[in-house]
C-alpha cells in the first residue's frame, strides 16, 4: 500500500510540474541574439597584401601591426652609453694625495637609423656627456658611434656610424597628418629588451609638458610639441621608433608620464616635421638653424572671439611682436588672430612651435589671419633669434670629415 501511494505522488508531482512548467513559458519567445564578427583586414603571413581593385579598399587593408613592425624593427638600433665619473673618497685620503679610480657610468636608450649610410637619430639626453657610444643592431651586429650633432632644444641627437653594407633605415612620414585615435606602434629597447615593439593610438596632439629647461646662456629656448600616445613606453625606450601603420616614423619617443619611473598610461614623442628638419640641419651643419616668426599668441577664447567680432572661436590672438623680428616688418599687428600658416591652422603656442621649427632664417612663410571682420593673408620673411637673415651656411663636410665615408 504504501508503495502505491508513492508512486502516485511522484505521477502527480510530475505532472504538476510539467503543468507548472508550460504556464511559465506561455507566450511568444524573443529570438536570441547571436553575436556578430567584426570585419577583419585580411593580411597574408608573407606581409603580401591580397589584391584589390578599390584604392580605399587597397589603403584599409595596408593597416597590419606585423606589416608595420616588419618595416621598422630593423632600423632601430640599441644605443649604450659609457661615461666615467669621478669616485668621492674620504676628505682626509684625497688631502694625503690618494685617489680612486675613475668608475663607468652605463646607460641605455634606443635610437632610429634614418639612412642606410650610418646616420642614426636619437635623444639628446641618451647621449649626454657619453664618453663611449655603442650601437647595436636588431641582426647582432655592432659599432662605435661618434655624435654628428645635438639639439637640446628639442632633446635631439644625431649619430654615425660605419659599415661597408647599407644598413636598413626607416622612411619619414609626416606627423601633421597623423590624427588622433590612430593607431601606432613604439619600437625600442625597454629595460634592455631589444627589438620590442607596443601598440596604442595616438591621444592627443601638440603636448607642452614642459619637459626641457630652458638655458638662455647656452641658447637653449624648449620646443616642445608632443605627439601623445598610450602605447607602452618605458626606460629603454628613449630614441625608439613612433611609427604609424605602414611602417613609416611618425615621432621619436622622448618622455613618459609617470609617478614611478615606470610606464603609467602615456608617453610622449617629438614629431617627425620636428625630426627631420633638425637632424637634416645636424647633419649638414653640425647645427641646427632656427627660425623664429617673433609673436607672442594666446588661444582665441569665446570673450576674445566676440570681441573681435569672429564667426568662429578659432586660431590665437597677437599678444605681442617682437621688434626686429620677421613679424615686425611685415605689417602683422597686435590684437590679429592668426588663423593658419602655409595652410598648418594654429590654435596654441606649440602648434605654432611645431609649425616654424620646419624652417630656416630667411624663408618666407604666408600668414592667414583675422582682422577687422575679415581675413587677411601676410607674408613674413622669418629671422633667426638675433633677428638676422639666414647667411649662406658652411656645410659640415667644409669644416669637418664627419660626413665622408670611411
Amino acid at each position: 500500500m504504501n508503495t502505491f501511494k508513492t508512486i502516485i505522488i511522484s505521477l502527480l508531482a510530475g505532472l504538476t510540474g510539467s503543468a507548472l512548467f508550460a504556464f511559465l513559458n506561455y507566450g511568444p519567445k524573443e529570438k536570441a541574439v547571436s553575436p556578430i564578427p567584426l570585419p577583419v583586414a585580411m593580411v597574408s603571413k608573407t606581409g603580401v597584401l591580397p589584391s584589390v581593385n578599390n584604392q580605399t579598399e587597397r589603403t584599409s587593408l595596408r593597416p597590419s601591426f606585423e606589416y608595420a613592425a616588419s618595416k621598422s624593427v630593423d632600423a632601430v638600433v640599441h644605443v649604450r652609453t659609457s661615461k666615467r665619473t669621478r669616485v668621492h673618497i674620504n676628505h682626509w685620503h684625497e688631502m694625503l694625495g690618494y685617489q680612486a679610480p675613475d668608475q663607468m657610468e652605463e646607460a641605455s636608450g634606443s635610437g632610429v637609423i634614418i639612412s642606410q649610410d650610418g646616420f642614426i637619430v636619437t635623444n639628446y639626453h641618451v647621449v649626454e656627456a657619453a664618453d663611449e657610444i655603442m650601437v647595436s643592431l636588431n641582426s647582432n651586429r655592432n659599432y662605435e658611434a661618434e655624435v654628428v650633432g645635438t639639439d637640446p632644444s628639442t632633446d635631439l641627437a644625431v649619430l654615425r656610424i660605419h659599415s661597408s653594407d647599407p644598413l636598413p633605415s626607416i622612411e619619414f612620414a609626416d606627423s601633421d597628418g597623423v590624427n588622433v585615435g590612430e593607431w601606432v606602434l613604439a619600437v625600442g629597447n625597454p629595460f634592455d629588451l631589444t627589438s620590442t615593439v607596443t601598440a596604442g593610438i595616438v591621444s592627443a596632439k601638440a603636448r607642452n609638458i614642459n619637459l626641457l629647461r630652458a638655458r638662455p646662456e647656452r641658447g637653449i629656448f624648449p620646443i616642445e610639441s608632443f605627439i601623445q600616445t598610450d602605447a607602452a613606453v618605458n626606460p629603454g625606450n628613449s630614441g625608439g621608433a613612433l611609427v604609424n601603420t605602414q611602417g613609416k616614423l611618425i615621432g621619436i619617443n622622448t618622455a613618459i608620464a609617470s609617478r614611478t619611473g615606470s610606464y603609467a598610461g602615456y608617453a610622449f614623442a617629438v614629431p617627425s616635421t620636428i625630426v627631420q628638419k633638425v637632424a637634416s640641419d645636424l647633419m649638414t651643419f653640425g647645427e641646427v638653424k632656427r627660425a623664429y616668426i617673433g609673436i607672442q599668441i594666446e588661444p582665441v577664447t569665446e570673450r576674445i572671439a566676440e570681441k573681435l567680432q569672429m564667426e568662429k572661436v578659432e586660431g590665437c590672438a597677437i599678444t605681442a611682436i617682437v621688434p626686429g623680428s620677421g613679424a615686425a616688418n611685415s605689417g602683422i599687428e597686435i590684437d590679429d588672430v592668426v588663423l593658419a600658416i602655409d595652410g598648418m591652422q594654429i590654435s596654441n603656442f606649440p602648434e605654432l612651435q611645431e609649425c616654424i621649427s620646419q624652417y630656416h632664417p630667411g624663408d618666407q612663410v604666408l600668414v592667414r589671419v583675422w582682422r577687422e571682420a575679415e581675413i587677411l593673408e601676410v607674408t613674413i620673411q622669418l629671422k633667426d633669434r638675433n633677428g638676422q637673415l639666414a647667411q649662406k651656411p658652411v656645410e659640415l663636410s667644409q669644416k669637418n670629415d664627419i660626413l665622408t665615408n670611411s
